[in-house]
């Protein structure tokens, strides 16, 4: 298989093997105009097998989504071929219209325009909660 190098753009590198589709809809990458590729199931000397998500452009997203989707996963950006930044993920504190509360009786069920908030309550078991209800994140 050959893929070509990136001059300009991502690299999503150490997705849990089978998740790399899931952060391709969560980032609305269906919508770029540039190259994207996803490799699946590449062998891992750390993780055993594991997802890479190749874009070929520059675009904004918000980084926080990949530290739910996949808390282990590392973004490179590359410029001319460069690797000029690395980023390694964590769950993130709060997360912004990710998730949204499945809480009939929440406020965000009946005031649309209000941004669907969630705080990190426990770590260890990755538990989020709607900031304005406390209705845990499914």
């Amino acid at each position: 298989m050959n893929i070509d190098a990136i001059k300009n753009g991502i690299v999503i590198d150490h997705i849990t093997a089978g998740k790399a589709m899931e952060i391709y809809t969560l980032l609305g990458l269906d919508k770029l105009e540039c190259s994207v590729a996803i490799i699946k199931n590449v062998s891992s000397n750390r993780i055993g097998k594991k997802d890479i998500v190749k874009i070929d452009c520059d675009f904004d997203f918000d980084i926080n989504v990949l530290g739910y989707i996949d808390s282990g996963v590392t973004v490179n950006v590359i410029k001319d071929g460069e690797i000029i930044e690395k980023r390694r993920m964590e769950l993130p504190d709060r997360l912004t219209n990710v998730i949204f509360c499945k809480n009939p009786r929440c406020i965000t069920s009946c005031e649309q325009e209000l941004p669907h908030i969630f705080k990190l309550t426990d770590k260890s078991k990755k538990i989020y909660r709607c900031l304005y209800c406390e209705t845990k994140a499914k």
